[in-house]
């Protein structure tokens, strides 16, 4: 199915009739495809020289990217419509209309808002119930024939309490490898622990985006067994922004008998590390896997001509449509990634268009090429989150793992995946630009960049190894080894690094 008309379907679908039987949304959707198909995505680069949103002249609000023919022109809603953030939009309980924003506030307004946001009201983390016996299974064939049971058993229960055709339901290494992956990064934990500051200060542990809670559970089960000593002085503190799974955090860590016996070295903070104001200058690790794929990014093409970059900018009108403009006044953030990143890799970066001038003349040349090139997406929340740990945490040590890569993204240098499950089937979509709260927006990290970004900012050495490297120095691999000698903790995870602090 077109990506564009499923994109513009869910917004309708969602919008208006959240409540709708499945039976009803199949027919809405017969009925709806007609008509979105007519439907075209517009771009739009505002050449004003003032600050943006400013009223600029006619001839240069009117200047638009060449990639659609007879473009609806909204350059009139963009000089008049007000300039928001996601900071703006929290205390909003409905979508916004009639502004405009930058992609990183829209993105960071579509997985965050509190009360429409993804991951405040969309995501259910699958838990496969009792740990996997590995050593059990004939070969990974076998141990993905009965992950799939339990997946789809995990999701009969929740549909027997309430049943729901929009229910994004994802998995995590720490639930699937559970409690493997969490003991492997408690030895890491330890032994660096021990190698640095022990005995003279507590092992101190923040987690960030913590899920369900398993990996902090298993980290502190594994210290318990194995390190009474150290788990003595043991304090582990989750900043979770989302309060639901704040709740979900604490009930799991209440759920048993094991769990509450941890309660007095548990801290659960529900709010944005990006509102972190407490100074911590005490040594301790900071924990953040499968984080930074969620970070919100902002959006960039760059000028052929003049090899300018110009930002992106969200319009959404009076009906919740959405427009696509550009500017070359680059806001602060974005301004500043551009010289820290520079600054950081001595100018060796990607760029989403030829490097020599003659293949930029032939980009721009082409029969119907558009004026500025293809979109790169930058890691501006990134940055901001390693502004957080160089200014708040002095004494951290990093530890976070996430994708390097990502099959099926959309178009675009650093692009995401955008996709959304309905009747339990994954709905890819071409553009990120999507009904907020319903959609994963999900981007790779170029770790060589990350790292360089990092070095720069917090002044720390790093490291990167792929995920079965990490997990072959740390975890006991036999653990979750099958008879045929595969090994699913290894194998599964061939798209992810992981990068600490040495």
């Amino acid at each position: 199915m077109d990506t564009p008309i499923v994109n513009q379907l869910f917004k309708q679908l969602f919008h208006h009739h959240p409540t709708c039987p499945s039976h009803q949304n199949i027919a809405r959707l017969a009925t709806t495809i007609q008509h979105v198909r007519r439907q075209r995505q517009r771009f739009y680069s505002s050449r004003g020289r003032g600050p943006v949103g400013a009223t600029s002249s006619k001839s240069e609000s009117d200047w638009q990217q060449r990639t659609m023919l007879l473009p609806q022109d909204m350059s009139a809603e963009y000089n008049r419509f007000p300039m928001v953030t996601a900071d703006n939009l929290r205390a909003r309980k409905e979508r916004p209309r009639r502004v405009k924003m930058l992609l990183r506030d829209f993105i960071e307004d579509s997985l965050y808002n509190p009360n429409y946001g993804y991951f405040s009201k969309q995501v259910v983390i699958f838990s496969p119930g009792e740990p996997f016996n590995f050593p059990a299974f004939e070969d990974e064939l076998e141990f993905q024939s009965l992950l799939s049971k339990r997946y789809v058993e995990f999701e009969d229960k929740l549909d027997a309490v309430s049943y729901s055709d929009t229910r994004q339901l994802w998995f995590t290494p720490t639930e699937l490898f559970r409690p493997y992956y969490g003991e492997s990064i408690a030895r890491y934990l330890v032994a660096n622990y021990k190698l640095t500051t022990y005995p003279y200060h507590d092992l101190i542990i923040y987690e960030m985006g913590a899920g369900r809670g398993t990996l902090m559970l298993n980290i502190l089960d594994y210290i318990r067994d194995f390190e009474p000593s150290v788990y003595a002085r043991t304090k582990f503190k989750i900043i979770e922004i989302s309060t639901q799974l704040a709740t979900l955090q604490n009930s799991q860590l209440l759920q048993s008998a094991a769990g509450r016996g941890h309660s007095d070295k548990v801290e659960i903070i529900n709010k944005s590390i990006f509102d972190w104001t407490q100074r911590v200058p005490s040594p301790c690790f900071f924990l953040a896997f499968e984080v930074f794929d969620n970070f919100a990014h902002d959006v960039v093409r760059y000028d052929l001509a003049t090899e300018a970059p110009m930002q992106g900018i969200v319009l959404i009108d009076e009906k919740g449509d959405f427009y696509e403009f550009y500017t070359p006044n680059l806001d602060p953030v974005a301004a500043r990634f551009f010289c820290v990143r520079d600054a950081a890799t001595g100018g060796r970066y990607k760029l989403p268009y030829p490097s020599t001038r003659i293949g930029r003349w032939i980009s721009a040349n082409r029969p119907f090429a558009p004026n500025l090139s293809t979109p790169e997406y930058i890691p501006t929340r990134l940055m901001q989150f390693f502004d957080v740990l160089g200014k708040y945490f002095p004494a951290h040590r990093l530890l976070t793992s996430d994708f390097h890569s990502l099959p099926d993204a959309i178009k675009g240098l650093n692009a995401p995946i955008v996709q959304t499950r309905y009747a339990r089937q994954p709905v890819p979509v071409s553009t990120p630009l999507v009904h907020q709260g319903y959609f994963d927006i999900m981007f790779p990290t170029d770790f060589r960049i990350s790292e360089s970004i990092y070095q720069a900012i917090t002044g720390k050495l790093t490291r990167v190894l792929s995920h079965e490297e990490f997990m072959r120095r740390w975890a006991y691999v036999e653990e979750t080894e099958t008879r045929s000698g595969e090994n699913p903790l290894l194998g599964w995870y061939k798209n992810a690094s992981v990068l600490y602090t040495v």
